[in-house]
């Protein structure tokens, strides 16, 4: 049995209130907006039909419309000829014609009445689907915050965080140990001799010396480029 009787009970129906009613909210909105879907597809199926009947109706009314053109051509031929009654007749049928045609009118005037109510109806169901998709968001994102929060107070009290503290300490000491084998490897490095100090020096001399020397070359040939105009 549905939650609801269909449309009229939908469009009533308040969504929160029956959310608030409800043992298990999820579930209840997942049955709401289950039956909110399967009847906009039965509004929309009827509305469907409307239609269709209205433009059978609507290719009927044109038929009885060319055979009334019909009668009267023929009882004007029955007139040229001078038959009375037969003429009489085919206006007779051609009034019969006229009343299926009326009557089919009338019945396409109830269905529009009938289409702009189901328009209407489809309409105001779309608009509490929509509210009851986005109550549905709402109570997920409640659940998932409440079932994250649980989550939480259980990781904080609970061995998991004793058990990731030990884990801690294990890798500081194994930096500890990395470190320390670093720091040993520069212990009883013997100091530089005199002559290799000596050594160093004197190659510090050499660079400086080809440093100048370079920087000379580099100027005499910036000098000789722009002297070479004042020779022309």
């Amino acid at each position: 049995m549905g939650i609801f009787s269909r449309t009229r009970d939908i469009i009533a129906a308040n969504v929160t209130d029956l959310l608030d009613k409800a043992e298990d909210p999820a579930k209840m909105i997942r049955m709401i907006i289950l039956e909110m879907e399967e009847t906009l597809v039965e509004v929309r199926a009827s509305a469907a039909r409307t239609i269709a009947d209205q433009k059978e109706m609507k290719r009927q009314i044109g038929k009885l419309d060319r055979l009334q053109d019909n009668w009267v051509e023929k009882a004007e031929l029955a007139l040229s000829k001078g038959r009375e009654d037969l003429a009489k007749a085919a206006l007779f049928e051609k009034q019969k014609a006229a009343d299926m045609a009326d009557q089919l009118n009338s019945e396409i005037a109830i269905l529009d009445d009938a289409l702009r109510a189901s328009e209407a109806d489809i309409a105001k169901l779309q608009h509490k689907l929509r509210e009851a998709r986005a109550r549905q968001n709402a109570v997920m994102t409640r659940m998932e915050s409440a079932q994250n929060r649980s989550r939480l107070r259980e990781l904080y009290s609970g061995p998991k965080v004793d058990d990731a503290f030990s884990r801690f300490d294990v890798l500081e000491r194994h930096a500890d140990l990395a470190e320390g084998h670093a720091d040993a490897l520069s212990l009883g490095q013997a100091p530089k001799s005199l002559e290799e100090e000596i050594s160093e020096l004197r190659n510090a001399d050499k660079v400086d010396a080809e440093l100048e020397a370079l920087k000379a070359s580099l100027a005499k040939r910036t000098n000789g480029g722009e002297a070479a105009p004042k020779g022309e």
